[in-house]
């Protein structure tokens, strides 16, 4: 791919972005096109859906943002809980990060958008099953739960609905948020002992 061409697509990306962040109810291609400068069909020979470019939005911010590196900290802990609190700080501390993306795609209710949040709500599930299987690991689940449910129930408390509700509509700092989850999260799931 050349440079011009690899230039374009970022402008693409960037610019997607930024108007899902305006929380305009609907982002069409012909309103990124404009708004980037290109005609629809220009728009299209990068991204031939719609859908394939707010997926590849999704993951452009989150390379921007580097998830990565955020995820570190919960990929190299040596404990099933040390996983699992560093995961809900890297969930938790990036959620107000997206929380405009993540309204506009949500607010879109079409079937793009629909497939952008899926794919990411599907790589916080994963999150959440690597913390799960890493407190099994250590012996440490309880023993009433399996694998799959206890993924279920984390991955609930971290949805960005919890966040919204708990942060923006009841008024909790981002501290209360992040500590109360890892509470929560582990008196759902860790036996005692």
């Amino acid at each position: 791919m050349s440079r011009d061409q690899i230039s374009t697509k970022s402008r693409i990306l960037d610019t997607t972005w930024s108007l899902l962040e305006t929380g305009k109810s609907a982002v069409r291609m012909s309103d990124i096109a404009k708004a980037v400068g290109i005609s629809r069909q220009a728009l299209y020979l990068h991204f031939p859906t719609r859908a394939e470019l707010l997926v590849a939005t999704t993951r452009h911010i989150d390379d921007v943002k580097n998830v990565e590196a955020r995820l570190e900290k919960s990929r190299s802990a040596t404990t099933g809980i040390d996983r699992l609190h560093a995961f809900i700080e890297a969930w938790g501390g990036y959620i107000p990060e997206i929380i405009g993306v993540s309204a506009a795609l949500r607010a879109m209710r079409d079937a793009e958008s629909a497939k952008a949040w899926d794919d990411r709500m599907q790589a916080v599930r994963h999150g959440c099953e690597a913390a799960v299987r890493a407190i099994a690991e250590d012996g440490r689940l309880k023993p009433e739960l399996t694998q799959r449910d206890a993924t279920d129930l984390l991955w609930t408390l971290l949805s960005v609905e919890t966040w919204e509700r708990l942060v923006r509509d009841c008024g909790w700092t981002q501290d209360r948020y992040e500590q109360t989850i890892k509470d929560l999260a582990e008196a759902a799931l860790v036996a005692r002992g």
